[in-house]
């Protein structure tokens, strides 16, 4: 069976939501299609103390403000997204498989493991989460111990007495470490040394950040604005980690050993378990068959609209696709853009 619709949205997290608020808004014919069983996309599977390093007011998708102050936690992501869409009664059908997108006559065809869909727009928002990025190094298929990547990472007590070796510079690896050092041996590994923001500055600076830099980028220009500061939000637990001396970085290491890492150096550590930080590529097979990706793997947009073809946007994936898209603030913004696009080509 093959069902037709104006605008079909692929993905029901952040940036699906924000694509729905403003297609709702529009009165557009759309649909949005979701392989979670449960509303929240990426959200429901992160770890159990993760903290957003913006204040609720500041982390809120168009039209919906995020209930409470201070650092929401995943669980309150989880319930401020799944109540977002039943406040604005999106078209969400779940759960349902992409397995690919084709081009079609004058629409595009959606494959998926139910129906398949004909849509005058397709929008992608699959986000990251379920592709994980792991660096390939020297000896990694001879580790004895335990890989393991953010997406694996729920609480601290599995990891009771054994040592961890985070592996990279962002925020996640400094929450991680942080609740992880309360319970066990720990060391930290970055490719550069770790920058924290002063305590006063909050991830709205890290978003601020990344619109100017954004911009400039699109006049020709290079603006690093705050990026002396630092990149890494102090919340109360990484400040607490800071103040008991446990989020010093050793340097990369070049190699690894059926019982650890080794550095050039020759010396080497001893770990159980290499947890890699080390963030997430987009999730975009289900865009193979429009063979629109470029040598570096991504797809080439003006803005979010894939210039290969001119039926498809791309939504909530990171600085490629807006400026800090991949955030709840800037999925929103950076969709009210792409909205009025839509529905200005879906007039003509």
């Amino acid at each position: 069976m093959t069902r037709q619709v104006d605008v079909l949205v692929i993905g029901g997290g952040q940036a699906g939501l924000a694509a729905g608020f403003y297609l709702r808004r529009a009165k557009a014919d759309f649909v949005i299609l979701d392989a979670h069983e449960r509303p929240s996309g990426a959200w429901q599977h992160m770890w159990e103390s993760l903290r957003l390093f913006s204040p609720g007011p500041f982390s809120s998708l168009p039209g919906r403000m995020m209930p409470g102050g201070g650092y929401p936690s995943a669980a309150d992501t989880v319930a401020y997204l799944a109540e977002y869409e039943q406040r604005y009664e999106l078209p969400i059908i779940r759960p349902l498989t992409v397995r690919a997108v084709h081009k079609g006559a004058s629409r595009l065809i959606v494959e998926t493991d139910q129906d398949d869909w004909e849509a005058r727009i397709v929008v992608s928002a699959t986000g990251t989460w379920t592709c994980p990025y792991v660096p390939y190094y020297p000896g990694v298929r001879d580790f004895r111990g335990e890989h393991l990547h953010t997406v694996d990472y729920r609480r601290p007590e599995a990891f009771r007495g054994r040592h961890v070796l985070v592996v990279g510079g962002g925020n996640s690896a400094a929450q991680i470490l942080a609740e992880l050092s309360t319970v066990t041996q720990t060391t930290w590994v970055t490719q550069r040394p770790p920058r924290l923001l002063p305590d006063d500055i909050d991830g709205r600076a890290l978003f601020d950040l990344a619109t100017r830099r954004h911009r400039a980028a699109q006049a020709g220009r290079s603006d690093d604005g705050i990026g002396g500061l630092g990149d890494i939000v102090a919340i109360p637990s990484v400040r607490e980690a800071r103040d008991r001396g446990v989020l010093k970085a050793e340097p990369m290491f070049t190699r690894i050993t059926p019982t650890g890492v080794a550095w050039a150096d020759g010396s080497e550590l001893a770990c159980d378990v290499i947890l890699w930080c080390t963030g997430f590529r987009p999730a975009l097979s289900h865009l193979a068959p429009l063979r629109l990706r470029g040598p570096d793997g991504l797809i080439p947009t003006d803005g979010t609209r894939a210039t290969g073809e001119p039926r498809l946007y791309l939504l909530g994936y990171g600085d490629w696709t807006g400026p800090a898209s991949a955030t709840l603030i800037g999925a929103g913004r950076t969709a009210r853009h792409m909205v009025a696009e839509i529905t200005a080509q879906l007039r003509r």
